[in-house]
């Protein structure tokens, strides 16, 4: 029971703080809860308890969720050719580096540009949080179904053709 709630804790971290969390270079307090908001158009925001996830991950765990920007050492050799040095960043905010528009045609024309990107296959900030959150979830024996975090607005259901928005079934037609 236990190891079901941490999973629960730290898939909702992961997915909060990797969405939108931009508090400066001052990562171990934290804010004890973040909205993450930056899929609004089509859900309800997502109210991230930082505060619980740090508490049953422990102080020293901000590189389980917050990689890359906490200045952790790097033991990955492919990430060591070019971060040898890496401190901690700015912001620890996902969306700071994860795009929330991963596809459209600005930002694919900038990956093709730069010559010296090593991380074009680096996901969106949708990916990212699936990434993360559902990986601590299923790890953790957690729950991963959608509705668990996604409560879909009137604009998502519209969009996605579910709710009152949903096609009528029809009978099979037989051969």
């Amino acid at each position: 029971m236990k190891w079901r709630r941490l999973g629960n804790v730290c898939g909702g971290a992961v997915f909060l703080l990797l969405a939108g969390m931009s508090t400066g270079p001052v990562f171990a307090q934290g804010p004890d809860m973040v909205i993450l908001d930056d899929m609004a158009q089509y859900y309800e925001p997502v109210e991230f308890n930082h505060t619980m996830h740090v508490d049953l991950l422990g102080d020293n765990s901000c590189a389980t969720c917050h990689h890359h920007t906490v200045g952790t050492p790097l033991v990955d050799k492919n990430c060591l050719r070019c971060h040898v040095g890496s401190t901690e960043t700015d912001s620890a905010a996902c969306r700071d580096c994860h795009s929330t528009k991963r596809f459209s045609a600005e930002y694919l024309a900038a990956l093709e540009k730069n010559i010296h990107l090593y991380h074009e296959d680096k996901p969106g900030l949708k990916g990212a949080f699936h990434q993360r959150c559902l990986g601590c979830h299923k790890e953790m024996d957690a729950a991963v179904n959608c509705e668990v975090c996604h409560a879909r607005t009137e604009a998502g259901d519209k969009f996605f053709y579910s709710g009152k928005y949903a096609p009528e079934p029809t009978a099979p037609k037989g051969h």
